[in-house]
């Protein structure tokens, strides 16, 4: 592996985790308040569970993201590149609406849209390089899951 290909995997995978870093560090006294005091839909995992799958998602959009930026340069990629900045942006915003706001309404309408630049992403990835898209695949599972357990918690507060 190149230089150039180890910094782009680098930067992809570190750029992505310090996003969810700062996101969680930011709001770790709201999710503690959420936990101990929210009523959470059926299938909801414990609280450990959610950086584990966090730091792995992360990591995946990171390779992704990579695999992208190494292609040759075109409006296609910057575009690719461009919804990936997007999707990781309202991410970073959900959590502040979901924990810190409890506002799950209106996160869960923030959840669906992120789903939609998610998918969005995904595509425009499998365009430029079919694995990077392919490594968006655990991500949008775990979006729709966290779509039916933001759902659920709406409903059930």
């Amino acid at each position: 592996m190149s230089v150039k290909n180890w910094q782009a995997y680098a930067a992809g995978i570190a750029g992505s985790e310090i996003v969810g870093m700062i996101a969680g560090f930011l709001t770790r006294a709201d999710t503690k308040i959420y936990a101990a005091s929210v009523v959470k839909p059926p299938l909801a995992p414990p609280g450990w569970v959610f950086p584990i799958a966090w730091t792995l998602l992360y990591a995946l959009m990171g390779l992704g993201a990579a695999r992208v930026y190494l292609r040759e340069a075109s409006p296609e990629r910057s575009r690719a590149l461009g919804v990936f900045g997007l999707q990781l942006l309202f991410n970073f915003c959900w959590c502040f609406i979901f924990f810190s706001l409890q506002a799950f309404g209106a996160a869960l309408i923030w959840l669906l849209l992120l789903l939609a630049l998610a998918v969005w992403m995904a595509a425009l990835f499998c365009k430029i390089d079919k694995s990077a898209g392919l490594l968006q695949a655990p991500y949008l599972l775990w979006l729709m899951f966290a779509a039916y357990l933001n759902g659920g918690v709406y409903m059930l507060n």
